[in-house]
């Protein structure tokens, strides 16, 4: 079987290079170290039209990241507590829950971000700024807001976060295997804390402390200094967000119910407090329920970032059509898109599975 199909994909690929060569249309990935010739608007590392096809497509993959990252944050917020909402002893709570579920279940992703645009879109000009708190500016071109001014001490510092995020998790997996094998309970919430935020602030303390404020000033049509984040990602990102947020908040709540309320009303005769029942009576086991469908939302969000094309967002499909139509080379192009893609929901699943083996319960 594995023979007859590498044979069908050999002659497809063979029939597909003769007849572009037949129409003079060159093969091949030499294109990406072509000189792209149109700039993007968006983009977080340095980039212009001088620069490769390559380049411009290391850029759309960054985009598509940040959304993506920023969408599975914003939804599983979104996402858990609507569904905890969900299965609420307040009726109206209840109730809100569910009607926010069933309308962005029920409404194409497409139209959600399409929706969210046009909003944006509408926003006052520049001149007509809505000033946020004195320390930012909401618009039509996006929402532009002061940040620290940038400061070599700033990489060191995202760099002692990454460490502290990577020793806080290591801690966790420390104490629940000390749990686990001698039954002593090791709190590890508070240095885990201390682990994330002070590591950051001691780099920032060497490094000088610095305070600089990089503030927005209206100049002319726009603003200059601060950040800003465009009405395109804006949209997106909440289209996207909103609407993987409903399927997980059916997950959650059903994650939730899945555990026997025998148990629960077992751990609370036995007097454990609330919050006790719920970390180590509940979690534990709705977990094993919720990881396995929430890490097919977390893939499905990422492939719908795709659909930024539709905002202009310059995502890694809407720069991928841009090769496309100035090197005419479209089977290369859309090659690399799916390897993209396809590479990025692979390593979310397996760091989802990694997840879901350390959560699951274990049995003998």
């Amino acid at each position: 079987m594995a023979a007859v199909v590498i044979f069908i994909g050999l002659f497809l690929y063979q029939n597909v290079v003769e007849n572009l060569r037949a129409q003079n249309i060159a093969t091949g990935f030499g294109f990406l170290e072509q000189t792209s010739q149109f700039d993007i608007g968006e983009k977080m590392i340095t980039y212009s039209a001088r620069d490769s096809y390559g380049r411009a497509f290391v850029v759309g993959l960054l985009n598509t990241l940040s959304v993506s990252a920023a969408g599975i944050f914003l939804a599983t917020l979104i996402g858990f507590t609507v569904g905890i909402s969900r299965i609420s002893s307040n009726w109206l709570l209840s109730k809100v829950a569910t009607g926010y579920v069933e309308i962005v279940r029920n409404i194409p992703v497409i139209l959600q971000v399409i929706f969210w645009s046009v909003l944006l879109r509408n926003l006052p000009n520049a001149r007509n700024a809505v000033e946020v708190y004195g320390v930012g500016f909401l618009t039509n071109r996006g929402l532009t807001f002061a940040v620290p001014a940038t400061h070599p001490i700033h990489s060191t510092m995202g760099i002692a976060l990454v460490a502290g995020i990577v020793l806080a998790i290591l801690g966790s997996i420390w104490a629940r295997r000390h749990r686990e094998s001698t039954g002593t309970y090791v709190n590890m919430l508070w240095p885990s804390i201390g682990l994330v935020i002070g590591l950051p602030v001691l780099a920032w303390l060497f490094g000088g402390a610095p305070t600089a404020i990089s503030y927005p000033v209206q100049k002319g049509f726009n603003f200059q200094g601060g950040v800003t984040i465009s009405p395109e990602f804006t949209a997106l990102l909440i289209g996207i967000a909103l609407y993987a947020s409903g399927f997980i908040a059916e997950i959650v709540r059903a994650g939730l119910q899945a555990t026997p309320k025998g148990q629960i009303e077992a751990a609370r005769s036995m007097g454990f407090r609330p919050w006790f029942v719920t970390r180590y009576v509940v979690l534990p086991q709705a977990l094993r329920v919720i990881v396995p469908p929430l890490t097919s939302q977390y893939v499905s969000l990422i492939k719908n970032s795709s659909i930024a094309v539709v905002v202009g967002y310059p995502d890694l499909v809407n720069i991928g059509n841009t090769v496309m139509n100035q090197t005419g080379q479209a089977v290369e192009a859309i090659a690399v898109m799916m390897l993209v893609y396809l590479t990025i929901s692979l390593i979310t699943s397996t760091f989802m599975n990694f997840y879901n083996r350390l959560v699951a319960i274990k049995e003998r």
